[in-house]
Formats: C-alpha cells, structure tokens, sequence
C-alpha cells in the first residue's frame, strides 16, 4: 500500500506518517518541514520528501511579511505547493491532503497514478467555521479563495477525515451527500511527553488549566467570568495572547507566554482540572494531553472533548457543555475540581485507557480504514 501524504508544515499528519509507515505501509511525506527536523518528531528520513527548497522565498514572505498582500500571498503560497508536489510526487495508491490547500496535486495524483483522494479536514466545514468565525468579528475569517478550494476538495475527495463528531455534524448539515464519505478518527498524542502523572498538586489553590490562545474564538472571556463564580480557584493560562485582554492585575489569574510542548508536561502536573471553552473547534490536542496526563476535562460541545472519550474512565473524566453558557462552565469547573480533590488524580486511568489516546492508536484506526478502501479497490478489478 503505497501512501502519500501532502502537508505545510508539521501538523498532525506528519504524525500520521510515521504511524503509517511503521505498520507497513510505503510512506512518503511532502512537507517543507526539513528532513532533520521531521526525524526528531520519529519521521524516518526514507519517508521525508522536502518542499523547502520549492517555497522557501513564500515562506519567508508569509512568516516575516505581515499581511502585505494576503490574498495575493495566499493564492501564491497555494499554487507553489501544488507545483511542488507535482514535481516530487511517486507513484501512490492514497494521496492524503490538507484540505483548501491541495487541490491541483490531488487532481494529479488521482489522473497520473489512480489514486484516492482523502482529504483532511481538523475544522468544520468551511461555511459553518466561517459563519461562526464571522459572527465573532475575528480579523481574518477564511477567504473566497479557500472556501471555494475548500467545497471544489469536499467534492472531489474519495474520503474526508475528520477528528471529531461534531465536525461530521457539519458536514451533514451543510451538505447530507457528503456524510458517505466522511471518516472520523480523533487526535492522538505522544504519551512519552504527556506521562501520567504520580500525584495531585496541592489542594489549594485549585487551579484551573487553559492552554491555547487567548482568544474570543478560544471563549476565554466565557472562562474568566466563570473563573469569577469560584472562589478560591485560580486561572493557569499557558499561551499566546490574542484578541482580548488577560486580566493581569486579578490575582485569580496568571499568564505563562507560549513554551515548548516538551515542557507543557510541567503545567499539566500543576493543575487540578483543564479547561477549553472554545466556540469554534475541530477537535484541541491539549485536551487528550491533558487527558493523558491524568487530568479531567472541562470543555463545549465545540472542541471535540467527547471523542476522546475512548473508553470508560476516559468518558468519565470529560465533562461537557455547551459554548457562551458560562453558569454551565462554572458548574462543570466546580464538579470536575470537587472529583480531583477527592481523587489521587490519576485514579482508574489505566495504560489500556492511555493507549487509545495516543499516535500509534490514531495510526491504527487510519491504516485499517486504508486498508478496507485498498481490499475493495484490489478486488473491484476480478
């Protein structure tokens, strides 16, 4: 089975292609991600197809030159990453892509050497994530350029991938011809960096995680006010700042700038309970670190939590509600925090539970769908 998966940057397929390689399958990752860098996050440099050398003026443009011409930038940064692909593509059986950016390589790949096509989607549907986005004033909202590569891609695609069930539900909703196609295969992590933690830190003060960035689409102005209801908690934000203001001077809350995700595992053991009270999400790595971590989850329906779900002391320590209700995320902070204290923090999480949490189980459940589609292809010719 031979599998080529086309990339940006690193994201979460270049996960996807180590996984995939390891169970077998002929692996090969076109990325302007460099070949050493990738071979920290475990990419053998057999798999690693480099793009820098085709995009690197782009990239230096889209990473230093503010929004000089973003539109124009956009379409530019696009096109140069099909041609790219293009000119290194090998013969593949699957041609995985992320969706609004591959378009003209997945035709190619599809025309040239017969391949599915299986694009990845980690938000919802273009136009459910652009209504939501829009209704929140946030500066950039996805352009006419992407929503239509976006829609021409959900067309085209043999499969789409997405991370959560909530994310298939806007698909149908906008679209219910779509729902044949759509598979659902939530987000791992790396349990070496996220270890299950011995013991709770300190009953007091109980202390609340949000790691991401601060941000209305984040919800964060929805989890300070619920912060406020509870006394005697304290806020851990760990991340960049964006659109709303940090309430610096409210001793209830404290502020770490963006760290290495290596060092994210010093956080985790300090908190109580993780908070994500986003409005608009495919599914947030943070929460199955936390999960993997021992911590329980506070999250909306909008984050994708409930998928990580994967068994039944995972269910157990995600607690859900729905986005803007902040007495709901109050309520939900307050149980999860009353179920820690009165816990070892870790309790009844088992290696089994983390397991399901991590890369080599996402691999998994990806490589058997793969292999299904390449039964039924390999048996649609006798």
């Amino acid at each position: 089975m031979r599998v080529a998966i086309a990339s940006l940057g690193r994201f979460h397929v270049l996960d996807l292609a180590r996984e995939l390689g390891g169970l077998g399958a002929e692996t090969r990752f076109y990325s302007y991600v460099r070949r050493s860098r990738a071979k920290q996050f475990g990419l053998a440099p057999t798999f690693h197809r480099g793009l820098l050398p085709f995009v690197a003026p782009l990239i230096i443009w889209q990473n230093y030159g503010g929004a000089f011409l973003p539109n124009f930038q956009e379409r530019t940064i696009a096109y140069a990453l099909n041609a790219a692909v293009i000119a290194r593509l090998e013969p593949c059986d699957f041609f995985i892509c992320m969706s609004g950016i591959y378009l003209e390589a997945a035709h190619y790949a599809r025309r040239r050497f017969g391949a599915q096509i299986w694009l990845e989607r980690g938000s919802r549907h273009i136009i459910s994530q652009r209504n939501i986005l829009r209704d929140l004033c946030v500066p950039r909202i996805p352009s006419d350029f992407i929503v239509n590569r976006e829609l021409a891609g959900y067309e085209m695609a043999d499969r789409i991938v997405v991370p959560s069930g909530q994310v298939v539900d806007s698909f149908v909703s906008q679209d219910y011809t779509l729902a044949s196609k759509l598979f659902r295969n939530p987000y791992g992590v790396d349990l070496g960096q996220f270890p299950l933690r011995a013991d709770l830190p300190p009953s007091k003060p109980a202390t609340v995680l949000f790691v991401g960035g601060w941000s209305r689409r984040k919800g964060v102005d929805v989890l300070t006010k619920a912060i406020h209801r509870l006394e005697g908690v304290r806020l851990l934000h760990v991340g960049s700042l964006v659109d709303e203001a940090f309430p610096f001077n409210d001793p209830q809350f404290e502020h770490v700038d963006p760290v290495p995700q290596w060092k994210l595992q010093d956080y985790y053991r300090e908190a109580h309970v993780f908070a994500l009270a986003s409005r608009e999400e495919g599914l947030a790595l943070v929460q199955a670190q936390a999960l993997a971590s021992g911590l329980p989850v506070v999250c909306t329906s909008m984050t994708g939590g409930i998928d990580l779900g994967l068994s039944k002391s995972l269910r157990e320590r995600v607690h859900v509600v729905e986005p803007n209700d902040v007495s709901g995320f109050a309520d939900g902070l307050s149980r999860a925090l009353k179920v820690a204290r009165d816990s070892k923090g870790s309790e009844n999480l088992s290696d089994e539970d983390r397991e399901l949490l991590s890369w080599r189980a996402y691999g998994r459940r990806y490589f058997d769908e793969l292999s299904k589609s390449h039964s039924k292809a390999d048996t649609s010719y006798i």
